[in-house]
């Protein structure tokens, strides 16, 4: 009936659909590795090395690289074509099933050296995915086992595989070729020690592997899709563990929740809505074991502290937490409605207190992988690609403006609510504190958010407000520098104690002089935090 090329590193469902093809009348011609296979299943096969009369060479590096292979696969249904392969003594091929050397699984192992990777580098397997897809319109390529049943009932039914599900394969085929590619782009360049110098003269591939379909996208009448850097993982490269289907705001919201809290290193939460923290907190002192005796873990005390800076915002919001979600977590959270939480770890009892609240969305998420350096936007046109923004550099220096030198916790809570301030949308102001006033070095939270306003005096009277009474014990994170000295006199009205900023303004010394005049203290870093 025809002629089937088996070349496959992945050899899932390959006997099954190999003898539902041998069945249907088709011979095989395969590979190595490949051809074993086939005959532990009983199928009758000729080796490449066999059919070609050239034996594979260079370790297996050639083998399906002949002529006579891609001449089958690309001769065209013409009687030209068909001339000219008798006169070669060539056979047209009919199908071919190929998939690739795992070479992202390799790269992704620590222990994979660079000759390990260099050898995962597929070269036939891609020759034999790009001719096949060119001649889609007389030959079908199956590279993906999930086609097995469709390619097969085809044949059963119809006698042949029909063009438009031969078009479809040929697209798949493509695209795999685009991911495969742009993974060996992406690490050659990251290991290259000229990767900095090509940044600008590499072409920009964004390739990812479909994840799901959603509901929609910000509203209902957009349409929307997930798609995940890995294949078969889910949201934030995790798993959901339970709850409704998560919508493109949810991602969008779990996404900006999970960066933010993974920036801290010790027990922290935060509070989520609409892409804008609502509250977040850190605590500094390890705390026992939650037991009947003490029932607080350190995670579910920020969790708490990260509510409480807006508890009415915190309805329906997202939160994430970078310690394991307990029993004590659990019962912080009380009846508060939130979308969804994310952890790097939910224990068995809190999953099971948490299985009554069915629609509760649940995902159990791996911190982000320093490997992923940059960040991107689409802009009409293209894309942007920027150097994610980590926080201050190790490198920063605090450095005292004010005449008034900020007390060793005021730099620490400082600190804090600086590399808050990263995660809220400019321009934002951000006022911390500390999360118990009788024991300040316990943790620290932020007690009061201005974001997103087109004037930082706007954002600080904002933050000012939603910190009521807590304002006293705060102090005051600004992401870009005062142009004017009009926000440090609001908060020195409003008690704040002290304030940290980038500098760089050509009137800092208006903001450093009312700074004086309230008793306030100032650190300029010398970094901006600006968040579009």
């Amino acid at each position: 009936m025809g002629l089937v090329l088996a070349s496959v590193s992945d050899k899932t469902g390959l006997k099954d659909f190999a003898s539902r093809l041998k069945a249907a009348g088709y011979d095989f011609i395969a590979s190595g590795g490949t051809a074993k296979t086939l005959e532990e299943a009983g199928i009758k096969v000729k080796e490449v090395s066999e059919y070609t009369s050239s034996p594979e060479i260079l370790a297996g590096r050639v083998k399906t690289l002949h002529p006579m292979i891609h001449g089958g696969i690309l001769a065209r249904d013409t009687e030209e074509d068909r001339a000219e392969l008798k006169a070669l003594g060539f056979i047209e091929i009919d199908i071919v099933i190929a998939n690739l050397y795992p070479f992202e699984k390799t790269i992704s192992s620590p222990d994979s050296t660079e000759s390990d990777c260099i050898e995962n580098i597929d070269i036939g397997g891609v020759a034999l995915l790009r001719a096949a897809a060119k001649n889609y319109s007389r030959v079908a390529i199956i590279c993906d086992p999930a086609d097995y049943e469709a390619a097969a009932s085809e044949i059963e039914k119809t006698g042949e595989i029909s063009l438009a599900l031969r078009k479809k394969l040929a697209i798949k085929a493509f695209d795999l070729c685009t991911r495969y590619d742009a993974a060996i782009t992406s690490w050659l360049s990251r290991l290259s020690t000229l990767s900095c110098d090509m940044e600008e003269k590499t072409s920009f591939a964004l390739c990812a592997y479909p994840g799901q379909d959603l509901r929609y996208g910000e509203n209902p009448h957009q349409r929307a899709w997930l798609y995940t850097n890995e294949p078969k993982t889910g949201p934030l490269g995790g798993r959901v563990l339970q709850g409704k289907e998560l919508s493109y705001n949810n991602i969008l919201d779990a996404d900006a929740a999970w960066r933010a809290v993974s920036m801290f290193t010790k027990p922290a939460a935060i509070v989520v809505k609409h892409l804008t923290p609502c509250g977040l907190a850190e605590i500094n002192e390890e705390l026992p074991e939650a037991s009947a005796f003490s029932p607080h873990s350190e995670v579910s005390l920020a969790l708490r502290a990260a509510i409480d800076c807006d508890p009415v915002s915190a309805f329906g919001s997202i939160i994430a937490l970078n310690r394991p979600f307990d029993k004590a977590a659990f019962e912080e959270l009380g009846s508060l409605f939130v979308e969804c939480i994310i952890a790097p770890l939910f224990t068995e009892e809190a999953k099971e207190l948490l299985s009554g609240k069915k629609n509760l969305r649940l995902i159990e998420a791996p911190f982000p992988q320093e490997k992923e350096l940059y960040e991107y936007k689409s802009v009409l046109g293209g894309f942007l690609k920027q150097e994610k923004d980590l926080g201050d550099p190790e490198c920063t220096e605090y450095k005292d403006a004010a005449s008034r030198k900020a007390t060793p916790l005021e730099r620490s809570l400082l600190q804090f609510a600086m590399k808050a301030c990263t995660m809220v949308k400019s321009n934002a102001i951000l006022l911390a504190a500390p999360i118990d006033p009788a024991n300040p070095q316990k943790g620290f939270c932020s007690v009061g958010i201005g974001c997103g306003q087109p004037n930082r005096v706007d954002a600080a009277r904002q933050a000012i407000e939603r910190a009521g009474e807590r304002v006293k014990d705060a102090v005051l994170a600004s992401d870009a520098f005062f142009p004017f000295p009009d926000t440090i006199e609001e908060a020195g009205k409003a008690g704040i104690k002290a304030v940290i900023q980038p500098g760089g303004s050509i009137r800092d010394d208006l903001s450093i002089e009312e700074c004086n005049k309230h008793g306030m203290a100032m650190l300029v870093t010398g970094v901006r935090h600006f968040k579009h």
